[in-house]
């Protein structure tokens, strides 16, 4: 019979479906938050869902909140209707179950009129800057982050 007080708790492994948000200004200003855990990583919001069933808007803006403070609320959320299927990073395959080895990430954008203060979860990132697209885009360690930040212009035309 085992000793209920030495029981281990079961670890809660991340989902392997995310969302990628893509915060940026109607003058095509990207923001970008450097990674904690990773100095030299720039990359958009971007963050596991926490329930399978989590629609992906309640994560977007739970992501956006809890990494830089804004409010997707107070702006344009949109979906923008891409789903990138990645190999996960070797450093980060401990978070997901056993065999697990590749992520789903939906991309969305928030569209903001113009820049606004940030305020970084400190566990989680290290510094942020606002850039232009090409320059944010060039900045991103994740190719899909990269990518989708240079599809911007194509997304606000159709917006």
């Amino acid at each position: 019979m085992s000793n209920p007080g030495t029981a281990r708790v079961p670890r809660r492994y991340k989902i392997p479906e995310s969302v990628l948000v893509v915060i940026h200004t109607t003058a095509l200003d990207v923001l970008l938050i450097e990674r904690a855990d990773h100095a030299g990583y720039w990359q958009s919001v971007t963050g596991s869902l926490d329930q399978a069933d989590e629609p992906l808007f309640a994560a977007a803006r739970r992501e956006v909140l809890e990494e830089t403070g804004i409010d997707a609320m107070l702006h344009r959320l949109a979906d923008w209707h891409m789903e990138n299927v990645y190999d996960i990073y070797p450093e980060w395959l401990w978070r997901y179950e056993p065999g697990v080895t590749r992520n789903t990430e939906h991309v969305l954008g928030l569209t903001l009129d113009a820049r606004v203060p940030v305020r970084l979860a400190p566990r989680e990132h290290l510094s942020h800057a606002w850039l232009p697209w090409r320059e944010a885009a060039a900045r991103c360690f994740s190719p899909s982050n990269a990518a989708a930040i240079l599809r911007l212009p194509d997304h606000l035309a159709r917006t």
